[in-house]
């Protein structure tokens, strides 16, 4: 009998995420499994698409997001997304995490980057799952648990210092329940203020209830200027004392005067993977975006304000201009601003494409779905990749650059079936054109949609389709190891 498929992509470019070269043949899909790869001509299926002279590849894999409130707000937050190619996101970086925490009042920045009032209901991590679950997601949703969201509930707030015993071991708990209910890692960032007052041994502490699940630890670095190699290497003494995984966010060398450090950081960063678990991901540009802290800005550095709440027509704006129009400095214009957020030019385009290019390397975003004036990489990020730095610059190859946002991510988080075309994965899939897949977005128009991305399945499931979402909420939680 004729194999019967749901849907068959004929003669497509295969990219299949391995990094392996591209081939050409027919892809089968029957229900939420890719269930052929190879000459389909006596296959059969309910939908057919000839795919001459474009390509799939698996779905894009969003290796660093701040989606946690996104994946449950529809296609009015996840357009930019799946018009990308993503069909999976990790969420819970950089120490913030919608659950698990309930807060009455707004916690402190960079919290608010995720959660408005009303959105801090999330008491434990199961209520989280199960909200994905019911409401359902354009996306899958690979969770990990944050360092300041379990510090500001464990320490009522006062987090203007190092945890006692007590709090420790609350947030130790805390972490430890979350991971019995399909959190797959631990984040934090120290760089902020609710975190940058705990010490080593208090993230290690925390971080042990990792053990007993393999879960990943995540950082966004205590120092990613000055101290960079400093910091780099307390988080691979976390990661050996705790013996687990560790991941670097948005690997970047900050600030003029350590331009050019990524000749130092990449082979350390390399030295220490040889001997523990290590790896990193990164943004395709030199500017990065967080919450609006006066006390770090530099006049050297160009500063474009994303949202403010007493504020809002500043959005958009520089901050030069703002201080100008108030007759002020940058620190006090900012001040005024509060809460808000930043975009910062702080990094070299030449250390951009050496962290990028290096094999330990993967693909994130970063993006801040719910900045009024967000950063181009909410919408652009992928799409640049392939377009701008592969096809355009030959800063590698498109097979590499597929590689460093699907089977690489999948195998570093622990995506079981996920990130590679293969007969028995699931039918995360992207079509586009190779020939004129290219980002649209850039800092002065940060929201417009990229190009060369036709359609988008997720789970076997058409999520976008025709420049449009479709409505089709296919996403599950993906948990670390476990299909």
């Amino acid at each position: 009998m004729a194999l019967r498929c749901d849907l068959i992509l004929r003669d497509v470019t295969v990219f299949d995420g391995t990094g392996a070269s591209r081939f050409i043949a027919d892809v089968g899909v029957t229900g939420d499994r890719i269930t052929a790869v190879g000459d389909l001509g006596a296959a059969t299926a309910d939908r057919e698409i000839i795919g001459t002279g474009r390509a799939v590849a698996p779905g894009f894999i969003d290796a660093h997001t701040h989606d946690d409130r996104a994946v449950l707000c529809g296609p009015a937050c996840m357009t930019c997304k799946i018009s990308q190619g993503v069909t999976t996101v990790v969420v819970g970086n950089c120490g913030v995490s919608l659950s698990p925490a309930r807060f009455k009042a707004m916690p402190p920045p960079p919290l608010d980057l995720i959660g408005a009032e009303g959105w801090w209901r999330f008491g434990d991590f199961s209520e989280y799952a199960d909200a994905l679950k019911r409401q359902g997601s354009e996306v899958n949703t690979y969770a990990l648990i944050g360092h300041q969201t379990m510090r500001v509930e464990a320490m009522d707030g006062d987090v203007l210092r190092p945890a006692k015993d007590g709090e420790i071991e609350h947030m130790h708990r805390r972490l430890k329940q979350a991971l019995a209910e399909g959190a797959s890692g631990f984040s934090t960032g120290l760089y902020y203020p609710p975190n940058m007052h705990a010490t080593t041994e208090e993230v290690m502490a925390v971080a042990q209830a990792l053990r007993p699940t393999g879960g990943l630890y995540s950082t966004h670095m205590r120092d990613e200027g000055d101290q960079i190699c400093a910091s780099i290497e307390e988080t691979a003494k976390i990661g050996k004392r705790v013996g687990v995984q560790v991941h670097i966010s948005h690997h970047k060398c900050s600030l003029p005067e350590n331009w050019g450090r990524s000749t130092q950081t990449l082979p350390l960063i390399e030295a220490i993977a040889a001997s523990q678990p290590m790896a990193f991901d990164m943004y395709p540009y030199p500017a990065g975006s967080t919450v609006l802290m006066p006390d770090r800005l530099r006049d050297d550095m160009r500063v474009i304000v994303t949202w403010s709440v007493p504020h809002p027509e500043m959005a958009g704006k520089d901050l030069k201009e703002i201080a100008r129009g108030w007759n002020t400095d940058i620190k006090s214009a900012a001040k005024q601003l509060l809460p808000a957020g930043q975009i910062t030019f702080q990094m070299d385009e030449e250390d951009v494409r050496r962290i990028m290019a290096h094999p330990l390397s993967m693909i994130g975003s970063d993006g801040i779905p719910h900045d009024a004036f967000p950063h181009p990489r909410l919408w652009g990020t992928f799409p640049r990749v392939l377009g701008y730095y592969a096809r355009g610059l030959g800063l590698f190859s498109m097979e590499t650059a597929v590689h460093k946002m699907t089977g690489r991510v999948a195998e570093t988080y622990g995506m079981v079936d996920r990130g590679t075309i293969r007969v028995g994965g699931f039918a995360d899939l992207v079509l586009f054109d190779p020939a004129t897949v290219i980002d649209r977005a850039t800092f002065e128009t940060p929201t417009v949609m990229s190009e060369g991305i036709e359609e988008v399945w997720a789970n076997g499931a058409v999520t976008f389709a025709k420049g449009a979402a479709t409505g089709a909420k296919p996403g599950r939680l993906v948990t670390r190891n476990r299909a």
